[in-house]
């Protein structure tokens, strides 16, 4: 069954060296570049502080999927955020050929069918398979817009509860509702949570937004922070300062 990293979901630990190490790896950086040349100068600027990048849409149709396949080769982690739906056989198709490719994490929508098919295409190995409950830039009134009866929150949790019957590896949520997602995934899933913002940050087209710390308390096993690292003049420092917060809640 794809699965989380159980060292990863539960990150508390007394020694501060070790959850440094921890920290480093809960935290994904967003590579929300048009190119993928400044995808490989964000790496280069983030070696040695960050070990774990997302490539979703705007990189991967820019190169960004030959990009993966490097990263992961070298043994950098890599999120794949292609959130996946569509037939049944075209997921599990599309599924297995990202195995292939080395990738740590794979979103799928968290359409049931979708899911089940995603999760038996994954079977037997490590990628970890994440539902993708509501975007983080939509609030209540986008989601009525989209037709769902449910507020967020109510459908975040619907989808949660469905995505860990269909043996996901984890959600894909906002931080503000990480603590009621960990309630019903338990400690062994990632919950993976985007729309993280430091405080005094822009929140650009995010609505749901969470800082760092606040989303560790929450029970966040993975934050995805894009343009407050990618586009800051000093990518380093601002990886570092985010770490520093997440370690000290």
């Amino acid at each position: 069954m794809p699965h989380a990293d159980r060292n990863l979901a539960h990150a508390v630990h007394p020694d501060r060296g070790m959850i440094a190490d921890s920290m480093r790896d809960r935290l994904i950086v967003g590579l929300d570049v048009p190119t993928v040349k400044q995808a490989e100068q964000a790496v280069r600027e983030l070696e040695g502080v960050v070990s774990f990048y997302k490539i979703g849409y705007q990189l991967a149709f820019a190169g960004g999927l030959d990009f993966a396949r490097e990263l992961a080769s070298g043994g950098t982690k890599v999120f794949l955020d292609m959130k996946l739906l569509d037939i049944d056989h075209t997921v599990a198709k599309g599924v297995e050929n990202i195995v292939k490719m080395g990738m740590t994490m794979l979103t799928i929508h968290a359409y049931p069918k979708a899911m089940a098919a995603a999760v038996e295409a994954a079977r037997g190995s490590d990628l970890c398979l994440l539902a993708v409950s509501v975007l983080t830039s939509m609030d209540e009134q986008d989601v009525i817009d989209a037709g769902y009866e449910y507020d967020p929150h109510t459908l975040v949790l619907r989808r949660s509860e469905q995505a860990l019957h269909a043996g996901m590896g984890g959600i894909v949520c906002s931080a503000e509702e990480a603590e009621a997602v960990r309630r019903i995934a338990g400690p062994d899933l990632a919950v993976v949570t985007p729309g993280i913002r430091p405080t005094g940050s822009d929140h650009g087209d995010q609505k749901r937004v969470v800082t760092p710390g606040q989303a560790i308390r929450n029970g966040s096993s993975h934050l995805v922070v894009g343009r407050p690292i990618v586009a800051a003049a000093n990518k380093r420092e601002a990886a570092e300062a985010i770490l520093d917060e997440m370690r000290s809640a």
